[in-house]
C-alpha cells in the first residue's frame, strides 16, 4: 500500500518540482532588471529632492516600488502560501509634494521596500534560481554520460566526477539521478526559501506594527464604549428611577399635610407612592441587569443566554456546551453581543424562530445565532452589528455575518479565551 501511495505521489511531485523550477526561473529573470531599475531610479530621485525635481518623481517611483513589492507578496501567497504582512501608513489626503514625499520616506514599510531591492537583486536572485538549477542540472549529467554534451575536449567534470571513461560516465549518470530525486523532493521547498527571505525583509516588524495599530483602535473603542455606557446609565437614572423617587418624595410630603384633614386623599396618594416605588425598583433592577446581569455573575454565560431567550417574544432554542467558565469580562462581552443580535432578530428580521448555540472549542468561545427571517443583515457604520464587532475586537474576537436575501441569517461570534 505504501508503494502504491508513493507511486501515485510521484507524478504530482514531479509536476510540483517542474512548476517551482519554472516559477523560480521566471522570477530570477525578472528580479535583476526590475530591481536594478527601481533601485537606481529611487536613489537618483531622492538625490534630486533638494533641487525640487525629486519632490515630483519620488512619490511616483516609490509607488512603483510598492507595486513591485505587492506583486511579490501576492505571488508568495499564491505560489507557496507564504503570507507577508504589510502595513503602510496612510498619506495625508491634501498634501503638498514636499509633505507627501517626506511622509513616504518616513514610512517604515516604504523604507523596507527600498531596502528589499538590493537584497532581492542578490540573495533573492540566487534563491529564485536555485530550484531551476537543482531540477535542470541532472539532465546535463545524463547528457554528459551519454556523450551528447561536452564543453571541453579534455576531461569534463560533472560536479565532482571527472567524466573521462565509461565508469565515470556511469558515475555521472548515477549522480545526476540522485540529484533529480532530490530536485523532485526539495525544489518546492527551495522556492519557499526565496519567499521566506522576502518576508524577512519586507515583513520586518509589520505584523507587530499592525498589532499595535489594532490594539490602539480597540482601546479607543473600549474607552468610547465605556463613556457611552456611563452616559446611558446617567440618562436612565435621571429620566427613570430618579424622577419616580422625586415624585414619591413629593407625594409623601403632601400626604403628611393631608393625613389629618383628608385621609381619603392621603390614602390615594399613598397608593400612588407605592406604585412609584415599585416602578422605580423595577427600573433599577433593569438598569443593574443592563450593567451586569445577576444571573450572568451567579450562573455563567450559558444560563444567562437561556434566561435572555426566555424573555424574547419569539420561540428561541438555546444549546450550550461549556465545560467551564470564561473570565468575567469575556462572559460579559459575549452576553451583551448575544443580547444585541437577538434584539436585532426580533426587531428587524421578521423571523418566527431563533436558534442560539454557545460552545467552546480550540481555545475559542464560539457563539452562533440563527434566525429564519428575511435576511439582508450587513455590518455597516452605525449599525448594531458594527457595535458588536467593536465590542468583540477589544478581546481579539471576530464577528462574521451570513445573511443572503430571503434568509436565513447566521451570525457567528468568536472570542479567544480559556475556561476555568
Amino acid at each position: 500500500m505504501n508503494t502504491d501511495t508513493k507511486s501515485d505521489d510521484f507524478p504530482s511531485r514531479a509536476r510540483g518540482a517542474v512548476l517551482a523550477a519554472v516559477q523560480g526561473l521566471t522570477l530570477a529573470v525578472a528580479v535583476l532588471p526590475c530591481g536594478v531599475a527601481f533601485l537606481v531610479l529611487t536613489l537618483v530621485s531622492v538625490a534630486l529632492i533638494p533641487v525640487g525635481v525629486g519632490l515630483v518623481t519620488t512619490p511616483a517611483i516609490l509607488t512603483g516600488v510598492r507595486a513591485l513589492a505587492d506583486a511579490r507578496r501576492r505571488l508568495a501567497a499564491e505560489w507557496c502560501g507564504v503570507r507577508i504582512p504589510v502595513v503602510y501608513r496612510p498619506l495625508p489626503s491634501s498634501a503638498n509634494p514636499w509633505t507627501r514625499t517626506f511622509a513616504l520616506l518616513r514610512d517604515p514599510q516604504v523604507r523596507r521596500d527600498v531596502l528589499w531591492l538590493p537584497v532581492d537583486m542578490t540573495a533573492g536572485f540566487v534563491t529564485a534560481l536555485l530550484p531551476a538549477l537543482l531540477l535542470f542540472y541532472p539532465f546535463e549529467g545524463f547528457a554528459v554520460a551519454a556523450g551528447l554534451w561536452r564543453v571541453t575536449d579534455g576531461p569534463y567534470w560533472y560536479l565532482f566526477v571527472p567524466v573521462d571513461g565509461p565508469l565515470t560516465a556511469l558515475a555521472a549518470a548515477v549522480l545526476a539521478a540522485g540529484l533529480l530525486v532530490l530536485a523532485f523532493r526539495h525544489t518546492p521547498r527551495l522556492m519557499r526559501v526565496h519567499f521566506r527571505l522576502t518576508r524577512a525583509v519586507l515583513g520586518g516588524d509589520a505584523e507587530l506594527a499592525e498589532r499595535v495599530r489594532v490594539l490602539t483602535e480597540t482601546r479607543q473603542d473600549a474607552v468610547d464604549t465605556s463613556a457611552a455606557e456611563l452616559r446611558r446609565i446617567e440618562r436612565d437614572l435621571h429620566d427613570g428611577a430618579q424622577a419616580r423617587l422625586v415624585a414619591m418624595g413629593m407625594d409623601l410630603g403632601t400626604i403628611e399635610m393631608l393625613v389629618e384633614h383628608d385621609p381619603a386623599q392621603a390614602k390615594r396618594l399613598l397608593a400612588q407612592a407605592r406604585r412609584n416605588s415599585a416602578e422605580a425598583l423595577e427600573e433599577l433592577r433593569d438598569l443593574v441587569r443592563g450593567i451586569h446581569p445577576p444571573v450572568l455573575a451567579e450562573r455563567g454565560l450559558g444560563d444567562a443566554v437561556r434566561a435572555l431567550a426566555l424573555r424574547l417574544p419569539l420561540p428561541t432554542e438555546v444549546t450550550v456546551e461549556l465545560p467551564g467558565r470564561a473570565d468575567a469580562p469575556v462572559e460579559s462581552a459575549g452576553y451583551f453581543a448575544v443580547s444585541e443580535v437577538l434584539t436585532n432578530a426580533v426587531k428587524h428580521s421578521g423571523a418566527d424562530r431563533v436558534w442560539a448555540d454557545v460552545h467552546h472549542t480550540d481555545g475559542r468561545l464560539r457563539i452562533t445565532v440563527t434566525d429564519n427571517g428575511r435576511g439582508g443583515a450587513v455590518i455597516g457604520a452605525g449599525s448594531g452589528l458594527a457595535g458588536i464587532e467593536r465590542r468583540l475586537a477589544t478581546f481579539d474576537g471576530v464577528l462574521a455575518v451570513s445573511s443572503p436575501a430571503g434568509g436565513p441569517t447566521l451570525v457567528t461570534m468568536e472570542i479567544p479565551c480559556a475556561l476555568s
